[in-house]
């Protein structure tokens, strides 16, 4: 007797030996199969009678078979024939390499084939994509609950040595054992208020669906559970994070901020202006702050993170800020002593190669308090590092730290507010799934003043005028970035050879640019140097700067005009996006220039999509498009289970009010104890089984 939980080596069909094969597809229980989605269907409902078939059309018959027979043509080609009379023509379904097939096909067995019609000389053929034998269920009937043919037909995604028709038998036979063993874990005010099936009748219909509306309200009312349970597990999630005890209550005294906003050169934009209002709210509340700012590449989300510093700091609390790289925590060090040095403010910085003298007394001012600021990378989850009090943490691009590493950070205060930021926007879609556990404030304004940046694609034979182009811009006294996914040359990776960024920087200044002042940033450089290098980029001592990817993110030269990205395919769109927006930091036009070959579809794409929008939003969404959720940065970093149905780009509609409905749940039942919740908990419980140390429920 099968049950959900039953292994799927004891399915008629599977054994042991291909228990292995059917694990590839993540099946392991009668659960597992039932819950295997088809990823289409074909429409073969649609009988025809011989005398009517249309030729070169996709057809359904079905007959008597009169005779069958094997023609071998060559050495390696032999054709079975099998001729199949409804009683208004005969037409033969033929199958090639397959002679295995003629014991099958008795005389006088009922016989349904659909595949494609052909004249061959005067007689129909019919190439079989699929046939199915009927066989009555019992001697006095004729019907015969067809699954390979004659119906709406679910295709799957296989593997290897698992046919269609085997899949499908085994779904039929799981279905007729254990479908009315499936509870439904929904109230009926849930699914009346959607106007959602049941729970077995999706799972018949997801599979074996009578019509097209059957198999889509089948996919929506399992897609929403699948939806619910992640939803609920963000929710609890984050109710675990500040179950322990409330966050820091800060004052609103506003005094620093005041002071700081009025030295500033620039106003700020109303976004701005609203996210620090949004940020003011969360810090003086008793709930702590758990936001995340995301916003385009320039629109000001240091200001906005300096404005929470400020509140926490006039509350005697210290701030900490962690970033992603060296030279972006370098960046922010000296943005913030620049604009807070007339407040009196201690900044330090704390970095991998900060001097063991110098490390020894910022750890200490860190631990006396004398420290209201500290900048440095994930050397400040060090054991060592002890803050006196800690009231906020800034992580800078936060995709690019574990949640492990988030959290050691948090350790070290009292439930200290944590503000987290990011220049790649989050499509509403991954937002939902991915940071459902944070309040979202998002910066689409830019501010003004700002040049715009027009985006090239180039062949390698335009690449000769490029070059003129930016000694004519140098003249101008602008600068430029010539940007290479390498540091080395490549001959392994297929071609086009991706050209180092030593070598470019070698060609450059011996050959190309010898009467231009050229340097060279990448990961691999002493921290000397790339400090060095850098200062003497800001000083406009170097014309062109010849870089890996580590000027991503956090540099700010308005003075910088051109990028010239180098292979340009290699790179993904929202890094691509990145890149372009170290330009158009000043008041001049910028010129962004990918080089590059792109031989697949999706990096044409790329290429296509940078040159028609500057607007990271819509990039980040063609880019989650391309990629797909599971490639969308973050998505594996968060502990929660991977969706195997639904889709979040495609199902948004459902996503959102799967998002609802567990709100609703969770105001009104937090620890899922009600008994209306009772199914919605062990099906929850089941799908977090291996990440429960991530929520408290019950």
């Amino acid at each position: 007797m099968l049950n959900p939980d039953t292994s799927i080596q004891y399915i008629k069909g599977v054994g042991p030996k291909r228990v292995a094969l059917f694990e590839r597809l993540g099946i392991q229980t009668v659960k597992d199969l039932l819950y295997y989605i088809p990823r289409r269907y074909e429409d073969r409902s649609d009988f025809s009678p011989i005398a009517r078939l249309r030729i070169g059309e996709q057809n359904t018959v079905v007959g008597k078979v009169l005779t069958s027979g094997v023609q071998k043509l060559k050495r390696n080609l032999s054709i079975l024939k099998v001729a199949i009379d409804d009683g208004t023509g005969i037409i033969y379904a033929v199958w090639f390499n397959q002679p295995f097939l003629e014991e099958q096909f008795k005389i006088g067995t009922k016989l349904v084939v659909s595949g494609k019609v052909q004249l061959y000389g005067r007689k129909l053929q019919i190439s079989s994509q699929s046939y199915e034998i009927l066989r009555s269920k019992d001697k006095e009937s004729e019907t015969e609950e067809l699954i390979h043919t004659g119906r709406i037909v679910p295709f799957y995604p296989l593997t290897q040595d698992i046919s269609q028709r085997r899949i499908r038998r085994m779904i039929k036979n799981a279905l007729d054992n254990c479908l009315d063993q499936i509870n439904d874990m929904l109230s009926q005010d849930i699914k009346d208020r959607y106007n959602m099936v049941d729970t077995k009748q999706a799972l018949l219909n997801i599979h074996f669906p009578e019509t097209q509306k059957d198999s889509e309200s089948a996919y929506r009312r399992i897609v929403f559970d699948e939806f619910l349970l992640l939803q609920l597990g963000i929710l609890l999630k984050r109710a675990s994070i500040s179950e322990p005890q409330l966050g820091i209550k800060h004052q609103n005294k506003g005094r620093l901020l005041e002071q700081f906003l009025k030295t500033l050169p620039f106003k700020l934009t109303d976004a701005q202006h609203r996210v620090i209002d949004e940020i003011n709210r969360d810090m003086t509340s008793e709930e702590q702050m758990n936001r995340l700012i995301q916003g385009e590449v320039g629109s000001g989300k240091t200001i906005v993170a300096i404005a929470a510093l400020l509140i926490s700091i006039e509350n005697d609390y210290q701030g900490a800020i962690m970033a992603p790289t060296e030279i972006l925590a370098e960046q922010h060090y000296i943005t913030l002593a620049e604009m807070l040095s007339h407040l009196g403010i201690k900044i330090d910085l704390l970095i991998g190669s900060t001097p063991q003298k110098s490390r020894v007394e910022i750890t200490e001012n860190i631990r006396n308090g004398i420290t209201d600021i500290i900048i440095g990378t994930h050397t400040l989850v060090q054991e060592n590092i002890k803050f006196k009090r800690l009231g906020l943490i800034v992580i800078d691009e936060q995709h690019r730290f574990g949640v492990m590493q988030r959290n050691m950070l948090r350790k070290k205060g009292l439930n200290p507010d944590v503000l987290v930021m990011t220049a790649t926007p989050i499509p509403r879609t991954l937002a939902l799934t991915v940071y459902g556990d944070l309040d979202i404030s998002t910066i689409r304004e830019l501010p003004p003043g700002r040049g715009t940046v027009s985006t090239y694609w180039v062949s390698k034979s335009q690449l000769q005028g490029v070059y003129e182009f930016i000694e004519e811009e140098i003249k101008r006294g602008r600068q430029a970035y010539v940007v290479s996914p390498l540091i080395e040359e490549s001959h392994i990776i297929e071609a086009p050879i991706v050209i180092g960024v030593t070598q470019l920087f070698e060609h450059f200044k011996k050959e190309r640019f010898p009467n231009l002042r050229i340097g060279l940033l990448h990961g691999q450089m002493k921290n000397e140097d790339k400090e060095k290098v850098m200062q003497e980029f800001r000083e406009n001592k170097i014309n062109i700067l010849v870089s890996t990817t580590v000027i991503e993110v956090g540099i700010d030269i308005p003075n910088a005009t051109i990028m010239l990205i180098e292979n340009a395919e290699r790179f993904g769109l929202s890094q691509l996006h990145q890149l372009r927006g170290r330009i158009g930091r000043g008041r001049n036009q910028s010129y962004c220039i990918l080089h590059g070959m792109p031989k697949t579809p999706e990096a044409q794409k790329r290429m296509t999509v940078m040159t028609q929008t500057q607007d990271g939003f819509r990039i980040a969404q063609e880019d989650l498009e391309i990629r797909g959720p599971g490639e969308f940065f973050g998505t594996k970093q968060h502990g929660l289970p991977e969706l195997k149905i639904g889709n979040i780009i495609l199902d948004i509609d459902i996503m959102e009010i799967a998002r609802k409905e567990a709100v609703n749940i969770i105001k009104t039942d937090p620890e899922l104890s009600a008994k209306k919740n009772y199914l919605i908990k062990r099906n929850f419980l089941q799908s977090f089984k291996h990440r429960i140390d991530l929520v408290k429920v019950g």
